[in-house]
């Protein structure tokens, strides 16, 4: 099974000096050189066989071809979002106002689809004596057939469980007739950064390769989800290492390798087992991951918007949008509000509140502590359940007329209304973006709809006008957008005069 490789830009790492430097034989060692393992053969020894290989069997459909491609080497679904962010079925909107080639009877287009049988190849460890393995999801999703291989060559059937996509783990269980050998979960969050870590996989069907190495950082957030918090690890990791152990040295998984690097080696990335431990109780118990709900769409807080918002930093997540009935509407939270406090801890950022909502167990009450129009404000909510997300993707509108700051803008008649399952709504409808300005700089999208210019509502192209029209160069300008589903705050700055 292919690692999922991120979009991560990173530097390789740079080397570690000698561990003891012979300047005369009369010198001491050094003091931290204890701690330098002389070998990690008795460690690996006892590991390892409780370490399988998983291979998978699956059935890949392919439908007719769109004049929308993937990037090479990209494996897209219909309902997956392109890498400019815009949904499949906006380009065709588009595409039918602009031009372009594909969609059904065009040029590109497909005739039947077909099917093959896709074989790929995985890690997983034994956490359990009675056949319990914990995975990466991306190793077994999907999968018509799964084989575990243990060390000593024995292959024994298995069957998911269940699946988190949203951690990218997962749970399978081998039938077995005997007690299995298995590794004891060890304490992520008593690592540190420089511990001694070995890596156990399966590498391009390498079985059972031992690598070792130490954790290089933690809490990174790499894109993968909103769940991000990985250890990051020099230890060689590979396509096919999906789903293998982090282990200290006390024998412990510590960390589920899952991903890596491209851009450098020595980058590979693993989620820490106290996540893992959570999931996989939840996985084991009900087969699926009850998670709390907040009920806000949240966006990071630049350095441009913590000005807007009456912060002296980039702090907290910012609310974009608020769902009706939800539990923060009923607690009165609102958007615009920037929460920087969740139960007594600070709110460093936006990736840290999901993770804080997720754990909570659903119908507990919390304190919150949000910041609006500068003033601290502490607010009670009771956390609801994460519920499946089926977002619909709405149509795009065709450009009339245009304004500065290098976007194309259509004011919100009854007919793109309806078409962006916007009906009752105001706003101005983002037609194009120019490259390399202004709107494009602020991240603004085709088919994003302006509904507040400096915190007013926009109606009419007049409206904006008037509001851009104030900004000195340089200037920014705070707008609400609609995005599909999801508002969110953008900060469009005038272009410096020349």
């Amino acid at each position: 099974m292919t690692l999922r490789k991120t979009r991560l830009t990173a530097k390789p790492a740079l080397l570690l000096l000698p561990l003891v430097l012979a300047l005369t034989l009369a010198l001491a060692a050094p003091a931290w050189a204890k701690y330098v393992p002389d070998s990690f053969a008795d460690l690996a020894g006892k590991v390892s066989p409780a370490v399988v290989n998983i291979r998978i069997v699956k059935t890949i459909k392919e439908g007719p071809m769109t004049g929308v491609m993937p990037f090479p080497g990209q494996q897209q679904a219909p309902d997956q979002e392109d890498p400019q962010g815009q949904m499949p079925d906006l380009h065709e909107f588009f595409r039918r106002f602009f031009g372009g080639q594909g969609g059904p009877g065009g040029p590109g287009g497909g005739a039947h689809p077909r099917q093959f049988k896709q074989r790929a190849l995985g890690s997983g460890v034994i956490v359990d004596a009675k056949g319990y393995v914990i995975t990466n999801n991306h190793v077994v999703a999907e999968a018509d057939e799964i084989l575990v291989r243990m060390k000593g060559g024995e292959e024994l059937p298995a069957k998911i469980i269940g699946r988190d996509p949203k951690t990218d783990l997962a749970l399978i269980k081998v039938d077995a007739k005997h007690d299995l050998p298995f590794l004891p979960l060890g304490d992520s969050d008593k690592l540190r950064v420089g511990d001694w870590v070995l890596a156990v996989g399966n590498p391009f069907g390498l079985e059972h390769t031992v690598t070792a190495g130490i954790i290089s950082a933690k809490g990174r957030i790499i894109g993968a989800g909103p769940y991000d918090n990985f250890l990051q690890t020099d230890a060689s990791i590979n396509p096919g290492n999906s789903g293998g152990p982090l282990i200290n040295l006390q024998g412990e998984v510590v960390g589920i390798n899952t991903a890596i690097a491209p851009q450098g080696q020595g980058i590979g990335f693993a989620i820490p087992v106290n996540t893992t431990k959570t999931i996989m109780s939840q996985l084991r118990d009900h087969g699926r991951v009850v998670r709390g709900w907040l009920g806000v769409t949240i966006q990071p807080v630049t350095k441009e918007l913590a000005g807007k918002f009456g912060l002296t930093e980039p702090i907290g997540a910012l609310v974009a949008d608020v769902a009706p009935g939800g539990p923060a509407d009923k607690a009165g939270i609102k958007r615009g509000d920037v929460i920087v406090g969740y139960e007594g801890k600070t709110v460093k950022d936006m990736h840290a509140l999901p993770r804080l909502v997720a754990e909570t167990k659903v119908g507990s009450e919390v304190s919150l502590e949000v910041v609006r129009e500068g003033k601290k404000r502490p607010l009670q909510v009771t956390i609801g359940e994460l519920k499946a997300e089926g977002p619909v993707s709405p149509k795009a509108a065709a450009p009339e007329s245009e304004v500065k700051l290098g976007m194309g803008l259509q004011e919100l008649n009854p007919e793109l209304a309806k078409q962006l399952n916007m009906s009752g709504k105001q706003g101005l409808v983002v037609t194009s973006v120019e490259p390399g300005g202004p709107a494009a700089e602020a991240g603004l999208q085709r088919g994003d709809v302006i509904l507040e210019a400096a915190q007013k509502p926009i109606a009419s192209l007049a409206q904006f006008k008037d509001a851009a029209g104030k900004l000195k160069a340089g200037e920014g300008l705070l707008l609400l957008i609609q995005r599909r589903d999801s508002t969110l705050f953008v900060v469009i700055k005038a272009p410096d005069s020349k």
